[in-house]
């Protein structure tokens, strides 16, 4: 009898977030069974990917602009239609739902991928116990992991020592939790704008720290389509040098959206430099000057989810991994969906087709 906690497929797709279910979508449309030919993979309990773990404040009228997933239109649903006021995290998830009944993408949760690594013919991807599958035999992989489990904290001495509160932008639930404090915020980019927004209405006091001066632009849109080239081409180049990918803020900089203009008016873009160090009840500036804070919100992005991908040897020391036009080199069957000049939506979708007819182009050799 065969191990019931074994699975076997031609394609596994680690993780059910925009990247992964293009991925999905347009294997599907090429003939692949989905749930036996392709099986997808995911760490949350339900449908809609990091959208789900988002604070409940968050809507998408007050976040990057989300592009429908390829066949959406399908379902009934697009995102450019969909009501600004309600909370992203449940109605996200509600549409990623819709999506995956309509268009038969069986997705086995929760199932949190710990490795990956090479057989014979192949590789075997292994999950934590608990998990509503062990492990699954296939002939090639997908990594769609996406980022929202890696965020990045910046080494600064004296963190450990500090008796507040610590949250990154993936802990952070509510700014009343926040409310009657004096909060710290670091980082330069919309999360931390949307920070000093939220946490500056009910905080006895919201400081900003970021590394660099943040450079703002004129225009309101995140990326202009010139900014989105030069953004895509800058973390490509990173992608196929093999090194850490650079924050998308650090080479577009700043809209001056309405959130920036009502920050400005409240008095809360006066950013100060990043500080030296941490003390248990505050922070020290480099001019030796200490700052009393009881919280701080670490708004300083995220890293690419790649660690269960170590056990082949594709990632170097600096966390960096070789990838060109979503292919690891390294390894043929290995694929990254949504990785460096892919993490946009918009690009997700794109390169979801070109990934599926390299996946089929591989199957059939």
């Amino acid at each position: 009898m065969p191990d019931p906690s074994d699975r076997t497929a031609d394609v596994v797709i680690i993780g059910a977030g925009q990247a992964g279910l293009a991925v999905a979508y347009h294997l599907g449309r090429r003939g692949l069974a989905l749930g036996e030919d392709v099986l997808v993979l995911d760490r949350g309990p339900g449908p809609g990917g990091a959208w789900q773990h988002r604070w409940e404040s968050l809507t998408l009228g007050g976040t990057h602009h989300l592009h429908d997933l390829p066949g959406m239109a399908e379902t009934g649903l697009s995102f450019a239609s969909a009501p600004g006021d309600v909370p992203a995290r449940a109605l996200v998830p509600s549409y990623y739902g819709t999506y995956e009944e309509r268009h038969g993408i069986e997705v086995l949760r929760p199932v949190t991928v710990t490795n990956v690594s090479r057989t014979v013919d192949g590789y075997s991807v292994s999950a934590a116990p608990g998990s509503a599958v062990e492990r699954v035999h296939a002939r090639v992989v997908v990594s769609a992991t996406g980022t929202w489990t890696s965020p990045r904290v910046p080494f600064v001495p004296g963190r450990e020592h500090f008796q507040g509160r610590q949250l990154t932008t993936a802990d952070f639930s509510s700014a009343a939790e926040l409310a009657g404090l004096r909060v710290a915020v670091v980082g330069g980019g919309t999360s931390a704008l949307t920070f000093l927004d939220e946490v500056g209405d009910v905080a006895d006091e919201v400081l900003w720290f970021t590394r660099r001066p943040p450079t703002f632009h004129d225009e309101e849109i995140e990326l202009s389509p010139e900014r989105g080239r030069v953004a895509v081409a800058i973390q490509d180049d990173a992608a196929r040098a093999g090194r850490p990918l650079p924050s998308i803020v650090s080479v577009t900089g700043l809209p001056r959206s309405p959130l920036v203009r009502r920050l400005e008016a409240a008095g809360r873009l006066e950013r100060m430099p990043m500080f030296a160090q941490m003390t248990a009840d505050g922070v020290v500036t480099r001019e030796g000057a200490t700052i009393p804070v009881d919280a701080v919100i670490w708004a300083t992005g995220f890293r690419p989810e790649i660690a269960h991908l170590r056990p082949l040897g594709v990632v170097g020391e600096d966390g960096g991994i070789v990838v060109e036009d979503g292919r690891v080199p390294a390894e043929p069957g290995l694929f990254l969906a949504g990785y460096g000049p892919q993490a946009s939506t918009l690009s997700s979708n794109r390169a979801a087709r070109v990934t599926a007819k390299a996946i089929t182009d591989l199957l059939v050799r």
